[in-house]
């Protein structure tokens, strides 16, 4: 069934904005200065001294300071993030997919933050997709994104009659819609001329990925931070990769964002994502930084130690003389190395 494209609203940049001919960013341009947040609606910062303040102020003091210690990981991570993985360079133009959740809110957000503090070198443009689906508030995004100044474009497409049409119901309607919103925002991509499009995929979806993937696909597969689709003709970036789902939960209850509730489709959640989602909860409350090793674990692959013979040449293995420290140890207790909870590469997951 074709789609008939609506009149979509698009919101242009602010007149004056910087033309971007710079070269490629490095990752040192991402250092996080020790700063407040420059988004007018950030907490101010508390005073130095809380003599005679009543109990009210002190509690108001130890909030403001939490949130600032918040912002400043979220910085720190998607910029480390950024340069590890080569997300966005001087020039780019990012689409920002923006659903109306927590984590796409954060993630714009955090984009502005580096994008002010490194001279404007990239633009960004959030985008939403309005799926018509029953009760969805068309009029809160558009709200909330020129209220904070953002350029960006509203796309509507009836892609809900579609997916009724095909799922029966009580059926999860969730990968039908999925691939429809990929096609659907490739397309705005090229009409607008972005370089990469924006996710807002965290650490907590890569890990679910990846145990979905083994435990049910028979696959060792996650979620990349940096992607090109499936046709080959778009990157898709993920700067959420190293932040924790819980920091994303403050952070929006921090800034209040206006959330869009995911379930106005009366779809079912994915009972596998789910089992997944609720078995990593339990392994962290019962093994605190399991999840920040095995997050580590998905940046330390030693493909001779799996049985790929696509990853490595097993038959064309034979004895060097040199030694290797990942060599043979099939007859020794395991030693794990002391590794300080919550890091990742020499990068904080979770400082506190």
């Amino acid at each position: 069934m074709p789609y008939q494209r609506s009149a979509a609203a698009h919101c242009k940049a602010p007149p004056g904005a910087a033309t971007l001919q710079s070269p490629l960013i490095a990752p040192s341009r991402f250092a996080v200065r020790s700063v407040h947040s420059m988004l007018d609606t950030a907490t101010p910062p508390a005073p130095s001294s809380v003599e005679g303040d009543d109990a009210a102020a002190a509690a108001a003091k130890a909030a403001a300071h939490a949130a600032l210690k918040l912002e400043k990981r979220l910085v720190r991570q998607v910029a480390q993030a950024i340069g590890d993985f080569g997300l966005i360079e001087d020039g780019d133009k990012v689409m920002v997919c923006v659903s109306g959740g927590k984590d796409s809110y954060a993630m714009l957000d955090v984009l502005r933050l580096l994008q002010q503090r490194n001279g404007n070198r990239f633009e960004l443009i959030a985008v939403n997709l309005d799926q018509k689906q029953p009760g969805f508030p068309a009029h809160v995004l558009p709200g909330y994104l020129t209220k904070v100044g953002v350029p960006f474009h509203i796309e509507t497409q009836d892609t809900y009659s579609v997916v009724k049409e095909h799922i029966p119901e009580g059926k999860t309607m969730c990968s039908l819609c999925s691939r429809l919103r990929r096609g659907i925002l490739y397309r705005v991509a090229d009409e607008l001329g972005c370089t990469k499009i924006a996710l807002g995929h965290h650490r907590d979806d890569m890990l679910q990925t990846f145990f979905l993937n083994m435990f049910f696909g028979g696959k060792l597969k996650g979620m990349p931070p940096k992607v090109q689709s499936d046709r080959g003709d778009h990157l898709i970036i993920r700067p959420l990769a190293y932040v924790a789902e819980d920091d994303l939960t403050r952070w929006a209850e921090h800034r209040q964002f206006p959330i869009i509730p995911c379930t106005l489709c009366g779809s079912q959640e994915n009972l596998q994502r789910k089992q997944i989602g609720q078995m990593l909860r339990d392994w962290q409350q019962l093994y605190p930084g399991r999840i920040e090793n095995m997050a580590v674990a998905l940046r330390n692959l030693v493909p001779s130690h799996f049985m790929d013979p696509r990853q490595f040449d097993f038959k064309g293995l034979v004895p060097n003389g040199v030694q290797d420290a990942d060599g043979d140890k099939a007859f020794d207790a395991e030693e794990f190395p002391a590794q300080a909870v919550g890091m990742l590469g020499g990068l904080p997951l979770m400082p506190r």
